[in-house]
């Protein structure tokens, strides 16, 4: 590694479970390692998540706050806050990472012998004025992370993506009081809205005007044509979108929807790189299974840098 930058065995570009859960694995190895975090995490409006074995209904905030004390005990990590990775490129030794933010103040470039991306997602909503008012409180994306929670309530889901009357289907498991909302979008075929309706789910095609409630709990679906629909809660369908750019110079392989191809332990097609949880997946996962993805691309990093093959 130059002499002229700060160098680790390990960059950890994300601060959520799963590059925390990957950092704690590294380090419990002995490896160096940095993690950068920008501190805007997707689930940052989310009050609550479940799932997570002993932590259930935990708030993703909270979680990663403890997360972090237990990774103050190893000296071999550090965290960049506020900080973002613009750049990755090749060096004779491993890579080198150009960074943006606080950290850039100390040092604008670092170097590293392996990268493990944990960048998660980006999402956008579907248009509807005033949605993140209830998002992560009355209204959700992940069915099997809060469905429990809506169970038998009247519930409406949100959407404008092709994969709507599937997520109704799955929505069924939890509630038989759903209404499909398109926002005036074509997606439902007339087939699966006869399907759905034989289910007692119905599909409205209308507009949404705005969404009625009082501090994040949502009341009512209002319509472009001045209409309601009472609910007690809902879900919505983002589009999701990888958070890799930084990656460009590297060129690894990914799927047509941008997720970076991965063998089954989260080793990339550019020898060195790794991903772990949303990443390396298509669509958001829960936290629990990004830590173990996290766990898991830790340890093969590490028979990886040895240069083994073994079960531990």
């Amino acid at each position: 590694m130059s002499a002229e930058r700060p160098s680790a065995d390990v960059l950890v570009v994300g601060g959520g479970p799963a590059g925390l859960s990957a950092a704690l694995n590294l380090a419990r190895a002995r490896a160096s390692v940095v993690v950068v975090d920008t501190g805007r995490p997707r689930n940052a409006a989310t009050l609550r998540s479940h799932g997570f074995l002993t932590r259930d209904g935990i708030s993703p905030i909270e979680l990663r706050k403890l997360a972090r004390e237990e990774l103050l005990a190893y000296d071999g990590v550090r965290i960049l806050d506020r900080s973002a990775v613009a750049r990755i490129e090749r060096d004779a030794d491993g890579f080198v990472a150009s960074l943006t933010g606080r950290a850039a103040a100390a040092s604008p470039a670092f170097a590293t012998r392996s990268v493990v991306v944990a960048t998660g997602l980006r999402e956008t909503l579907p248009d509807v004025p005033n949605l993140r008012s209830f998002y992560g409180m009355s209204i959700f994306s992940c069915a099997a992370c809060d469905g429990w929670e809506l169970q038998d309530k009247p519930v409406a889901l949100i959407g404008e993506t092709p994969d709507l009357a599937d997520r109704a289907r799955l929505l069924t498991r939890w509630t038989s009081q759903l209404t499909v909302c398109t926002n005036g979008a074509e997606v439902i075929e007339l087939a699966d809205e006869a399907e759905l309706a034989a289910s007692g789910v119905s599909v409205e095609r209308r507009v949404i005007a705005e969404l009625e409630g009082e501090r994040g709990q949502i009341a009512a679906v209002r319509f472009a044509d001045g209409s309601a629909l009472a609910v007690a809660g809902g879900f919505v369908r983002p589009t999701w979108h990888a958070a890799h750019d930084f990656l460009d110079p590297l060129a690894p392989d990914c799927d047509t929807d941008g997720h970076l191809i991965t063998d089954r332990s989260g080793r990339t097609t550019v020898p060195g790189l790794y991903a772990a949880g949303d990443a390396a997946a298509p669509g958001p996962q829960q936290l629990i299974v990004a830590a173990g993805q996290g766990a898991r691309v830790a340890a093969v990093l590490v028979q990886d840098l040895l240069g083994v093959r073994t079960a531990h």
